[in-house]
């Protein structure tokens, strides 16, 4: 089995409603895809409370697996179209991949 490894994967979290502008930033930033998934949680700038019960906003996830020589160009757009710098808007973080298998159009010719 061949193993790609030249990848990471940017998580960006960010308010329900806001994960389709984001993967749209990351694709004309030169990924080829996204994964969106809803999730739960707040920051210190969000939780809420009604009658002392926490009230958990609604979360989208984007993950992106991007080849390593375009994650700074896609976390930077991303970033840019998720106002990302500003309190309370999200956030997004790298992370290496070591191994991965399934992008089989993106595996080097035999």
């Amino acid at each position: 089995m061949r193993y790609l490894m030249n990848f990471n994967v940017i998580f960006t979290i960010v308010e329900r409603g806001r994960g389709e502008a984001i993967v749209k930033a990351a694709s004309e930033a030169g990924a080829e895809g996204a994964t969106l998934f809803f999730g739960r949680g707040c920051g210190i700038h969000e939780c809420k409370k009604i009658l002392g019960i926490p009230i958990e906003p609604e979360k989208e996830i984007v993950m992106t697996l991007i080849q390593k020589e375009k994650t700074d160009a896609v976390l930077e757009a991303i970033v840019k179209s998720g106002k990302l710098n500003e309190p309370g808007r999200g956030r997004a973080f790298v992370l290496n991949v070591d191994k991965m298998v399934g992008a089989v159009h993106l595996e080097p010719e035999k």
